[in-house]
């Protein structure tokens, strides 16, 4: 079992901050502003969620961003997605950082500050999705360096909002607004930005007045669906994202 004290201050783009009833907020940040995602965050984050699954004490989570976005920029720095054990450093991560998340057995709210136009499959692990106006759910990346959307995006974006959009979601690089998002179902309420944290603690300390097996349990019944479809079909989305990978390292050494 990990306490809250040995893990607090591990995480350089996760501000924690804990609440007396339990209540753990989750704030993803680069130096205190909105983050930019890379391979040191991939990294990172397997073992953030990880610490925060294995501390018995944390009573329900909240995940934020900083700033103007949840997650929208990426850059390539930590990342080899273009030599084999490179990619089998991101196929192992890749796996393991979802199921992290979804053994985090107590009730997870994702508090959604702004656009999230990449690894928005963390926000469809959450129990209860609170968006603002300015949110925009997007899948921007894969297709923009030219490989496939193997991550767990495509798996469980159809789980949320149903096949036929999961796909066209996926395929057309689709901008989901808010209020589509809601309308289908991937959103649970739309909040002003300035009460955004104020309506996740408000939900989170309701639930942490409940017994803690109560919710522990209801979390792990609620997400078991989940877990069978990231079990089965991450690794090999994951695989084929690396496939592609390697078609675009090929193509990009043919022409130097």
């Amino acid at each position: 079992m990990i306490k809250f004290n040995s893990y607090r201050d591990s995480f350089a783009n996760a501000h924690l901050t804990r609440s007396e009833s339990g209540v753990l907020e989750v704030m993803l940040h680069t130096s205190g502003g909105t983050l930019v995602f890379n391979g040191h965050t991939h990294e990172q984050f397997v073992d953030l969620f990880h610490a925060i699954g294995s501390d018995p004490d944390n009573r329900v989570v909240i995940l934020t961003g900083s700033g103007q976005a949840f997650m929208e920029s990426i850059t390539l720095e930590g990342f080899d997605f273009f030599s084999p054990r490179g990619y089998d450093k991101i196929y192992r991560e890749g796996k393991k950082v979802l199921m992290n998340i979804l053994d985090i057995e107590v009730p997870l709210i994702a508090a959604v500050n702004g656009p999230v136009r990449l690894h928005s499959e963390y926000i469809l692990l959450a129990d209860i999705v609170l968006a603002t106006p300015a949110t925009v759910f997007q899948d921007k990346p894969h297709f923009e360096f030219g490989i496939v959307s193997g991550d767990g995006v495509n798996l469980l974006w159809q789980e949320a909002i149903g096949t036929v959009r999961g796909r066209y979601f996926i395929l057309t690089r689709q901008e989901l607004g808010a209020e589509t998002a809601k309308e289908w179902g991937a959103v649970n309420e739309i909040v002003p930005t300035d009460k955004l944290l104020a309506r996740a603690r408000e939900i989170a300390e309701e639930l942490a007045k409940l017994p803690p097996l109560a919710t522990r349990y209801t979390r792990i019944a609620l997400t078991q669906k989940l877990r069978r479809i990231v079990d089965e079909g991450v690794g090999y989305g994951l695989a084929l994202e690396g496939i592609s990978a390697a078609d675009v390292a090929q193509s990009k050494a043919a022409n130097r």
